[in-house]
């Protein structure tokens, strides 16, 4: 019997995606419940699974677009077979093989194993007894032809290696839906929004010595390990509330106001960037916090990520100092009003009570729509989300909170 494997929706508004990638050959014997394809919206990216047993024949190919709901494959259930794990190249053969076994030298058996037999030629061997060593010795001279061949192919790797550094190769390749989508979306920012940031740095001195105190205990407890995410998380799903101008949204001639924090933690992936979202923040824990973001970027980079735990963020944090970046100035991901920009830590002379030293200093930026937050309000949640990291205990509203309990140990 013959079943059609259809293009899966991605999602309501989604009609054509792209066929990202085979993951078998035509022909081959697929088994049920294998991943065979990988499909590519503007949204998200999501596997194709064989529905059945069968020989896969594939209708459209890697790189085109397709609709939704067309037929990308069919498997013929009826015919029966293995994964195939043949190679193209001929074998090798090895010292144990029967065809050279009559070679006692281990010189020339050193020399014959990186000889090179088709897999027609060595059966042919094997049927007539007969060893590479009785080959050669058939040959009875080498000729001037056979010398031409083997200067002319060593001369052909020699020029191909030293070319190898004055290479002037392009490749081009197709734009991807998801990429294309967020060309789209970055422009619209700069062309539709009031883009404007503002800067501040954070002393991470007390961050990180609670983490070098706390870090095993907390991984023995959680199963997670202690990252900054989630302080810094935490810091601004406690800012959002103080200003709630930075968790608004224009919707038309309106504003709306949201009375939770859903947070949008991007995720570089090998399909660009991604951001899913950490919901209801405000009532989770640090640890809560790690685990959700931990289990959502594995999602993400695995391709596992649904359209729903990337929609509907009301902020978002993106991390370029995991990259390296000393400062930069992150750009909206609309609908939302503002995001907040990390970076790299680094060692400077900084003034402590009047005294120079040296402390592990974090810029960040907080990139705000105008025309929904002001400037007075983009400064002060950016110095209380400075505030709180300096000081982790302010993170909970428990005046007496130790670190054990910020840390739920």
């Amino acid at each position: 019997m013959i079943i059609e494997i259809n293009i899966p929706k991605p999602g309501e508004s989604i009609s054509e995606v792209e066929i990202a990638n085979w993951l078998v050959e035509d022909g081959a014997y697929v088994e049920k419940n294998q991943e065979i394809a990988v499909v590519e919206s503007e949204k998200a990216t999501l596997d194709i699974i064989a529905a059945e047993s069968g020989t896969i024949k594939i209708l459209i190919l890697a790189g085109n677009t397709a609709a939704v709901g067309a037929v990308a494959c069919t498997i013929d259930t009826e015919a029966t077979g293995t994964k195939s794990t043949s190679t193209k190249e001929p074998a090798k053969i090895s010292y144990s093989s029967p065809i050279i076994e009559k070679v006692t030298d281990q010189k020339q058996a050193d020399v014959l194993n990186n000889i090179k037999i088709t897999p027609v030629a060595k059966t042919m061997m094997e049927q007539n007894n007969l060893s590479v060593d009785d080959i050669l010795s058939g040959l009875k001279r080498i000729s001037k032809s056979d010398i031409e061949a083997v200067i002319a192919n060593k001369t052909a790797v020699t020029e191909t290696k030293s070319s190898v550094n004055i290479s002037r190769e392009t490749e081009k390749k197709k734009l991807t839906q998801l990429r294309k989508k967020l060309s789209e979306r970055l422009v619209a920012v700069k062309n539709e929004t009031a883009m404007l940031t503002t800067f501040n740095e954070i002393d991470m001195l007390a961050i990180i010595e609670l983490r070098k105190k706390h870090q095993i205990s907390f991984q023995a407890k959680h199963g997670v390990k202690l990252g900054f995410m989630s302080f810094f998380t935490k810091a601004v799903s406690n800012a959002l509330a103080q200003y709630p101008n930075v968790n608004a949204i224009i919707d038309g001639e309106d504003l709306i106001y949201y009375h939770y924090t859903d947070i949008s933690i991007a995720v570089q992936t090998d399909k660009g960037l991604m951001a899913p979202v950490l919901r209801n923040a405000e009532t989770m824990s640090l640890a809560e916090i790690e685990k959700n973001i931990a289990n959502l970027a594995e999602k993400a980079r695995t391709n596992k990520i649904t359209i729903d735990e990337l929609s509907g963020g009301t902020f978002t944090i993106t991390n370029g100092g995991v990259f390296g970046s000393l400062l930069s100035t992150p750009i909206l991901n609309p609908p939302q009003s503002a995001i907040l920009g990390m970076h790299n830590i680094n060692d400077r002379p900084i003034a402590i009570n009047g005294k120079v030293e040296i402390r592990p200093m974090m810029y960040i930026a907080l990139s705000y729509d105008h025309r929904v937050i002001d400037g007075k309000d983009s400064v002060g949640f950016l110095i209380k989300v400075k505030e709180q990291l300096e000081h982790p205990t302010l993170l909970m509203s428990d005046c007496n909170c130790t670190d054990e309990k910020l840390l739920g140990l």
